[in-house]
């Protein structure tokens, strides 16, 4: 199972990520025996990509500083074939941030995009009422334009929401589960998305392993959600699933 693998591999993942869900994310990747690092300045994270087995790019705290750092780290893990995911969050909610995305994905190769609809829909640049880093309303057409991102990016898309959409352009499926807890705290999607990186890098069967990843993930919402109905603790609920499922697998799932 993925996160024994993970806790296994015990990888290093380099996050440049955002403020508001840093120790979250940290917290989340040593409950399944990954170790993470939280480095973003300029003048470090050439050399802290090059010891690291992923890296992520999130910009959901975006400023100039560390977007000059994610082009440094991400330009360097393509020279030394670290694979990078990244979690565009908010990517259309000014243009600030869909211009740097754009410039992100011309100027790195990502291995995964981890994003909601409304993310997907600016990437795509399909019209969508994006609000704040929320998902936002609209119409897309989930598959075709996942499948065409993965396509021109050479990437695996994962969309993520009630249900998950998970595409390498050419493969496909849709992931059930989980539950609705999981959008009433912040960070669970970005924490996702550094979990990945742990998975892309745990194997040699990458569109598999985060196949795993999505549908493990959504068990973890699951033990969470029974564990608690109270939002302040899910949390602290999901942590302790993670850990658990890392440790004793398919036996974990038994509510």
């Amino acid at each position: 199972m993925i996160f024994q693998t993970i806790r296994q591999q015990q990888p290093l993942i380099h996050c440049i990520t955002n403020y508001v869900v840093a120790n979250f994310q940290a917290n989340g990747l040593l409950a399944l025996g990954a170790s993470p690092v939280m480095a973003d300045d300029s003048h470090e994270v050439e050399e802290m990509v090059a010891i690291a087995d992923a890296l992520l790019i999130n910009i959901g705290t975006l400023n100039d500083r560390t977007k000059e750092s994610m082009l440094l780290a991400g330009k360097k893990a393509n020279t030394l074939a670290i694979p990078v995911i990244l979690d565009p969050v908010g990517a259309g909610a000014t243009v600030y941030r869909k211009e740097t995305v754009h410039l992100l994905l011309s100027a790195i190769q990502f291995a995964v995009i981890r994003c909601n609809k409304g993310e997907l829909a600016a990437l795509a640049n399909v019209e969508w009422q994006q609000k704040g880093v929320d998902s936002g309303e609209g119409f897309i057409a989930i598959e075709t334009e996942a499948t065409l991102l993965a396509q021109r990016y050479n990437c695996i898309v994962i969309v993520t929401g009630k249900h998950d959409f998970m595409t390498d352009g050419v493969q496909s499926q849709w992931i059930t589960g989980g539950n609705s807890q999981m959008t009433e705290v912040t960070g669970t999607g970005c924490l996702l998305s550094a979990i990945c990186g742990a998975a892309f890098s745990s194997g040699d069967d990458p569109y598999s392993q985060l196949a795993e990843t999505l549908t493990y993930y959504k068990k973890a919402a699951e033990l969470a959600s029974a564990f608690t109905e109270d939002i302040g603790d899910i949390q602290i609920a999901l942590l302790n699933a993670l850990h658990r499922l890392s440790k004793e697998g398919e036996a974990s799932c038994i509510l």
